[in-house]
């Protein structure tokens, strides 16, 4: 964004006090208004004048301004001297080039006062600001899949960026309460209308978006609505079937190990998932046949004697192939 002279802007000198910058800017205002001015450019100099006005009337961004000024004319006398060396004298030939960084810190400066693009100022035709809705804010919002079965009330805080009345943007500690609805996913935003950053003149406040992150549960894995749980079992529990105790998200149930059962064979328990707007998901328990550790001679005599009785070749089927 080009560097702007205010004070050239509004006509008046950099030292100009408030009344003359206030009466300048009335007497530029009404001359550029666009209801009835037929000057050319009405309009984008009608901006311009209230934008230097925002600045040179407000004792801290003038000040600010002023500094980023000075530097804007040192550069500008630095380039002017070098060109005189360059070429004998400092004759009319040179020409002003815009300093690309004071630019830029002037865009920083009129972003940090009004948050936008070309100089954050506009104007309604009267004169006034527009009304500007407020920031919406989005922050991630971590929910517990047990959380999830049931419509549920969580606290949240967190910090809302709010522009005091000179510009600067500082934060503030929020609190609320939110409802998650039953079968909230992963990724899902919620809208709260109006509990974001405040909006300016009687503009309407912006919007929070919370963006649900199931948190991973230490147990269960997530397919869509579906869960999985890997299900440990002893060989002889795999071989003989059993009967164990089950976790699911609201407490264990008994499930029965069907005989002769497999590592990685599921089991479907209907319903016991996590629940979506229209129904239930199911959960499904993963067997996977886990040894034991112990290597004492009682217990390799056994596992020797069920191998001769057993006669069982897992690989046999390598034979065909």
């Amino acid at each position: 964004m080009k560097f702007k002279d205010y004070y050239a802007v509004l006509g008046v000198s950099p030292d100009a006090d408030d009344k003359a910058v206030k009466v300048a800017y009335k007497k530029l205002a009404r001359k550029f208004h666009p209801d009835v001015s037929k000057e050319p450019q009405a309009e984008e100099k009608f901006k311009d004048i209230g934008e230097a006005y925002e600045v040179l009337h407000n004792k801290e961004e003038r000040a600010k301004y002023d500094e980023l000024r000075r530097h804007q004319q040192s550069r500008a006398r630095q380039q002017q001297n070098n060109y005189a060396s360059n070429n004998g004298s400092a004759q009319s030939h040179y020409q002003h080039q815009s300093d690309p960084q004071t630019d830029k810190e002037f865009a920083d400066f009129i972003n940090s006062m009004f948050g936008r693009g070309r100089g954050g100022f506009e104007q309604s035709r009267s004169g006034a600001p527009h009304a500007q809705k407020g920031q919406d804010v989005e922050i991630e919002f971590p929910v517990f899949l047990e959380e999830t079965l049931v419509d549920t009330v969580k606290p949240i805080e967190f910090m809302l960026p709010q522009r005091d009345s000179s510009g600067r943007v500082t934060e503030q500690k929020k609190s609320l309460k939110v409802k998650i609805p039953a079968g909230s996913v992963n990724g899902e935003r919620i809208r709260l209308k109006g509990q974001g950053g405040l909006g300016s003149a009687n503009g309407p406040n912006g919007d929070l978006y919370l963006q649900i992150r199931l948190v991973p549960h230490p147990l269960f894995d997530v397919e869509g609505h579906n869960l999985s749980i890997v299900v440990p079992l002893a060989p002889w529990e795999a071989a003989l079937g059993a009967k164990i105790n089950l976790p699911t998200l609201t407490g264990k149930i008994q499930l029965t190990i069907p005989a002769n059962s497999q590592s990685g064979q599921k089991l479907r328990l209907k319903g016991k998932g996590l629940v979506s707007k229209k129904s239930k998901g199911d959960l499904f328990a993963v067997i996977k046949i886990v040894n034991p550790a112990s290597n004492d001679d009682a217990s390799q005599k056994l596992w020797a004697e069920l191998a001769e009785k057993a006669n069982f070749d897992p690989r046999s089927n390598w034979s065909n192939s």
